[in-house]
């Protein structure tokens, strides 16, 4: 795909491997749908992907709300007039043991609300939007992609079952979509980072930092822009659909 006057929606892109996304599809001359709930620093994201020369609108969406989501892809199209791609980025994080003991007793374990707030999010709200989206580039005619941002943790990562399980899960979906929606000329396809600079991951202590990092051969942190530049390989590789790209260092749990 020409990245040039195409309508890419970002979701999560308020901060994070989200903005960076966001400026890196702006570098490529493609207008953005930019879809978070932290109204200020989406403004933000909109207000630096401007200044590279191209449109770019918020949008406050709760990715696991169906009408919300609609209601967002609608506005899209009204305002642009072409829905072209979407990235589905926005997750979050509520990491807990599935159960935890002290002297034979179980004193924790991961509650229900943990699990299906990340479910929610991580896994139904990519479903919602990429539905949306599909829905509105077949509607149109025009083709399109879509990106869904997994994780290293999509093999499975202690103290993650949420997590790992939505990360596992959009995986699967992009697999299915790149099956179900070719003769529609779109195309699909994930990333799964490992650690990655984020404003989390800066704030440890170094000693944390430095034990997080001993496994991986590369010895740092992947940057945002390093994902962002997996996205743009996606959608400007007319032959890539279904796949998942691991980015992260040679990591494997």
């Amino acid at each position: 795909m020409e990245l040039a006057k195409k309508t890419i929606a970002i979701t999560g892109a308020a901060q994070g491997i989200g903005r960076a996304l966001a400026l890196a599809f702006a570098e490529a001359g493609s207008d953005l749908a930019l879809i978070d709930l932290g109204q200020e620093r989406l403004e933000e994201t909109c207000r630096l992907a401007r200044q590279r020369g191209v449109k770019a609108h918020g949008y406050i969406a709760n990715v696991a709300d169906e009408i919300q989501v609609e209601a967002a892809a609608d506005e899209i199209v009204g305002e642009f007039g072409r829905f072209d791609g979407i990235i589905n980025n926005a997750g979050i994080l509520r990491d807990a043991m599935l159960l935890k003991s002290k002297d034979g007793s179980i004193v924790g374990r991961m509650s229900l609300e943990q699990w299906r707030a990340v479910i929610d999010v991580n896994l139904t709200g990519v479903f919602l939007c990429g539905r949306a989206a599909a829905e509105r580039m077949v509607r149109l005619g025009n083709g399109g992609v879509i990106v869904n941002i997994s994780s290293i943790s999509r093999h499975g990562n202690a103290g993650q079952s949420n997590y790992s399980a939505a990360k596992a899960g959009v995986v699967a979906l992009a697999v299915v979509w790149s099956k179900e929606l070719a003769r529609y000329k779109i195309r699909t396809g994930s990333i799964a980072p490992g650690f990655v600079q984020t404003d989390i991951l800066s704030s440890m202590k170094p000693e944390i930092l430095e034990k997080m990092l001993a496994p991986v051969p590369l010895k740092r942190l992947g940057e945002p822009a390093e994902i962002a530049s997996a996205a743009r390989f996606i959608f400007e590789n007319d032959f890539f659909t279904g796949r998942c790209i691991d980015l992260d260092g040679g990591l494997r749990f």
